[in-house]
């Protein structure tokens, strides 16, 4: 019986790659390294912290910051793309989302969000999703970001319900490791091929069959 459903936020409830990646690239561009829309998707569900190495490392300059130099990086990328969400409302929720979490609330299904942003409590709150939502992990309160299963078990962990009673919802494939070394059942918001790792994939949230969670 599933008790639980853990969603990540990026790409499966809102829009926000889109702000990442303006972010992203205007931070690398500061440090002379250009990215294309092919690094914007290894960084996919991956933590800033790991998001940064990876632009260093597509830049050949990994090992050229001190950790301090680049906790004020990924700061600088924080604020800006903290600007570009700024102006989210309830219009920025994907369809179907709130028809999906109605139901679940319905069956008594507890739902987490599970995502690697710190930013996720007031994207949630802009987007007015809070009444539905039972918890929201903090990223820094993990160990390890996806592709470890940490975030989720932290999810569960906080939702008192054992894995395998659980779903968890991504979009991304470091999502979808995260989730299957959690023992979730993993379902995949986005491109079958690249998520084929998942257990079952859904062009959108509004199309998961429901009987899965039933």
């Amino acid at each position: 019986m599933i008790k639980a459903v853990i969603f990540d936020l990026d790409g499966v409830i809102t829009e926000t790659s889109h702000q990442h990646f303006e972010a992203w690239k205007a931070i690398a561009h500061m440090i002379g390294v250009e990215i294309d829309s092919s690094v914007n998707e290894s960084l996919k569900g991956v933590s800033r912290e790991e998001s940064l190495k990876i632009i260093l490392a597509h830049g050949g300059i990994l090992g050229k910051y001190t950790e301090d130099e680049m906790e004020k990086l990924s700061f600088c990328k924080n604020e800006y793309y903290k600007q570009l969400i700024s102006q989210f409302t309830p219009e920025n929720v994907f369809e179907g989302v709130v028809e999906l979490f109605a139901f679940l609330r319905a069956k008594g299904i507890k739902i987490a969000i599970g995502s690697a942003s710190h930013n996720a409590p007031a994207l949630i709150k802009a987007m007015a999703l809070e009444e539905y939502i039972d918890y929201i992990v903090d990223p820094s309160e993990v160990k390890k970001g996806k592709p470890a299963p940490d975030i989720f078990l932290k999810a569960a962990e906080a939702l008192e319900v054992e894995p395998s009673e659980c779903i968890g919802v991504e979009d991304a494939i470091a999502g979808i490791k995260a989730i299957k070394a959690a023992g979730m059942y993993a379902i995949g918001i986005g491109d079958a091929e690249v998520l084929k790792e998942a257990d079952i994939v859904f062009n959108s949230i509004a199309e998961i069959d429901l009987s899965i969670i039933t």
